[in-house]
């Protein structure tokens, strides 16, 4: 069978695995995943990640970051842009979320990167989710 939206499966995968209170969660790998799980680990909503391979075939290893109580630290990961409604966004019109508390994730010419580091190098892009 195959997969219309990997985005939110690795999405769905990680919110899964944090309301599960699972430490490390296994996703096939893929180019735009791995940027995007670059971009969790950077700025602090995972604890490592990792390219294994079994039996041929790529995973990412994500490991999540917990609080004290073993929840996962991220509340909420939505997907805004979705393969039938493409969510497109210019650097102005990359806002904060839950007023810097959160991030917002684009896939922009020169990788995938946050709401901030958007406005910072002033690019647009495919507004891909949000996360806090």
């Amino acid at each position: 069978m195959t997969m219309t939206d990997p985005i939110a499966d690795l999405f769905t995968r990680l919110r899964n695995a944090g309301s599960a209170s699972r430490k490390k969660v296994d996703i096939p790998h893929s180019g735009i995943k791995d940027a995007i799980c670059d971009v969790l680990v950077r700025e602090g909503f995972l604890a490592e990640k990792q390219v294994s391979e079994v039996d041929g075939r790529k995973y990412l290893r994500v490991h999540l970051k917990v609080d004290d109580d073993g929840r996962s630290i991220m509340d909420v990961i939505e997907r805004v842009s979705r393969p039938g409604c493409r969510v497109y966004k210019q650097s102005r019109e990359c806002k904060r979320v839950l007023r810097g508390l959160g991030i917002g994730v684009y896939s922009t010419n020169k990788g995938v990167l946050t709401d901030a580091e958007c406005r910072e190098q002033r690019l647009g892009g495919e507004y891909l989710g949000r996360i806090w």
